[in-house]
């Protein structure tokens, strides 16, 4: 008789699951925020949001933050690949190309996972199971894409940006596996520390994309703030969880 899984293994799938839904409903926040905002205007806000949460949070649960500038060194590299940069391209993106062409676009994420890890942790081995998995994988996403109906210009150059913004993940995944996943830290600790070193990039950057003025209707300010409060607050816990967990 086949055994249930473990309370733990539940929990992951559950947060898993979770996950997969938040980030997919943020391609759609993300293209409501654009009608008042501008792509760079849109990263500021999630991120501010987003680090305001997870610091709120850390604070009231007493969640320490890692004593090591080392380990502060590499979520700022976290949060270059996980947050700013991929955050960045979409945003860009989704000005050239709908909400549902981001979200397929973004299924690459985990191919592009596994391809930087191959290449990069000398533990991963490129097996016939795994070749065949990757090129079903990436034939999967060009058939719900409809690659034979994509077009060139504008278009192609949002498509190119998403898939830019999933190498981004892909290569920050494997860095969080690589040098973060392993120190044992509270996945709160760490995605406190990545969206609030996020945050601290775009608060530099204030200066540069305050113009045009935003225009915060209802309906942007309320798509922004479930894109930063949970799109960039739970859903950075929840993947950094899943991570060291898997």
């Amino acid at each position: 008789m086949e055994q249930a899984p473990p309370p733990r293994s539940r929990g992951t799938v559950a947060m898993f699951v979770a996950l997969a839904v938040t980030w997919g409903a943020s391609f759609l926040f993300i293209k409501i925020g654009l009608e008042g905002l501008t792509p760079e205007q849109v990263v500021w806000g999630r991120l501010m949001l987003g680090a305001a949460a997870l610091v709120t949070v850390s604070a009231i649960t007493r969640t320490p933050l890692p004593r090591d500038l080392g380990v502060w060194g590499h979520l700022l590299v976290m949060a270059l690949l996980l947050c700013v940069l991929p955050f960045s391209l979409f945003a860009w993106a989704e000005q050239h190309v709908s909400s549902g062409i981001a979200s397929i676009l973004n299924a690459t994420t985990p191919l592009m996972t596994v391809i930087v890890g191959l290449v990069v942790l000398p533990q991963e081995r490129l097996t016939r199971d795994r070749v065949a998995g990757l090129l079903v994988g990436f034939a999967g996403v060009l058939v719900v894409l409809g690659v034979w109906n994509l077009s060139t210009g504008g278009e192609l150059g949002g498509q190119l940006a998403c898939l830019g913004a999933t190498a981004c993940y892909g290569v920050g995944f494997v860095y969080l596996r690589r040098f973060v996943a392993g120190r044992n830290l509270p996945a709160l600790t760490t995605a406190t520390v990545q969206v609030l070193l996020g945050a601290v990039v775009m608060l530099v950057a204030t200066p540069f994309i305050a113009a045009p003025a935003p225009v915060l209707t209802g309906r942007v300010v309320g798509a922004m703030a479930l894109l930063g409060l949970a799109g960039t607050g739970l859903a950075y816990v929840w993947n950094t969880a899943i991570v060291t967990r898997w």
